[in-house]
């Protein structure tokens, strides 16, 4: 498995809001960690069982953390850096992760370390036709009047083959590779 690591902080790149709404008002957030019965009212994770499984975990009460977003997507363009799989078909997500507990969530040093572990975690792993990618970003977390500016990961799993059912299984085996480093170094104390 392929597994890496990036900052992004800059005035260009992504940030988060949380909690968040689309602009029409038809998605939000929902508190998975506090609120586990409103999974089903993610729709990605009612399409894709592995994402479900992959949420379920990563906010229960053995994880530093609780999810913000997601999505799933399927694409045959594939971009330079991943010819090395040798594919033609891809199957992605990303997750949107925080931790729980408010001091972590403003520590750029925290997130830089566990960024790190879990990727060494992850190159352990057999090797797969598969990726993940952790990005460290800016998030404001909203609560009443206030807001206090912290961090938050992108997750960005994604599974290669020629075939995309293939593909798909090569993802979910990456997601709950995923899952399941992050229940460890939870389990570890990390943070």
């Amino acid at each position: 498995m392929d597994a890496d690591f990036s900052i992004e902080l800059g005035k260009e790149d992504p940030v988060l809001d949380l909690p968040w709404t689309d602009h029409d008002g038809k998605l939000s957030y929902h508190d998975l960690k506090r609120q586990p019965e409103s999974l089903t009212l993610v729709s990605e994770a009612q399409q894709f069982p592995e994402l479900a499984d992959f949420l379920r975990s990563v906010n229960s009460a053995a994880s530093i953390f609780e999810s913000a977003k997601c999505d799933v997507w399927s694409t045959s363009e594939l971009a330079p850096e991943e010819e090395i799989f040798g594919a033609t078909s891809k199957v992605a997500s990303y997750v949107d992760l925080v931790f729980t507990n408010a001091e972590s969530r403003v520590s750029f040093a925290f997130h830089e370390h566990f960024a790190k572990r879990l990727v060494e975690l992850l190159r352990r792993a057999p090797e797969i036709s598969s990726a993940v990618e952790v990005i460290v970003r800016r998030c404001y977390f909203r609560a009443a009047s206030e807001s206090i500016e912290g961090l938050y990961f992108t997750v960005y799993a994604s599974g290669y083959s020629d075939d995309q059912a293939r593909a798909r299984q090569n993802w979910s085996i990456a997601l709950r590779l995923v899952g399941n480093a992050i229940l460890q170094l939870s389990a570890a104390g990390l943070v």
